[in-house]
């Protein structure tokens, strides 16, 4: 009799990830960062994010809860957006069990696929969730032009 599996994001034919290890797979992350922790190679992580287009623009969505605008920098060269900052650390209140969210340096990068109008990119921060728009390079469509005569 075959036991029904419980499958997530990112599991895979070849490399299934049953939920009897997550315990071990965050003790090795634990002791990986802390083996790692303060050196000066310290790599900034990208936080999750949605890029989606629409007829008129690129939308890029990231997950930044906690952080204030001016925690922040988006920045755009050529098609390729950055989004930079800092999540830092809180202090602790009593003995801490897990620690699960990120802190430290943050960097997310996307190249966008299409021409844009860098003129006009529009950046909002609310409940956590950075949402920028890239709106697409306007280009003169199709038209018919009337003979007259």
């Amino acid at each position: 009799m075959a036991l029904p599996s419980i499958r997530r994001p990112g599991d895979t034919m070849l490399n299934p990830r049953p939920r009897a290890f997550d315990p071990l797979y965050e003790q090795m992350e634990q002791l990986v960062n802390a083996v790692f922790a303060g050196t000066a190679t310290e790599m900034p992580w990208a936080p999750a994010a949605d890029v989606s287009e629409t007829d008129d623009a690129y939308v890029i969505e990231t997950e930044l809860p906690g952080l204030k605008k001016d925690e922040i920098d988006v920045s755009l060269h050529d098609r390729e957006l950055t989004i930079t900052g800092e999540v830092k650390e809180q202090e602790s209140r009593g003995l801490r069990h897990r620690k699960q969210r990120r802190t430290g340096r943050f960097e997310y990068r996307v190249y966008l696929p299409g021409d844009i109008d860098a003129e006009r990119v529009d950046a909002n921060l609310g409940d956590g969730v950075l949402t920028v728009t890239v709106p697409k390079a306007t280009t003169e469509k199709d038209r018919h032009i009337e003979v007259k005569g």
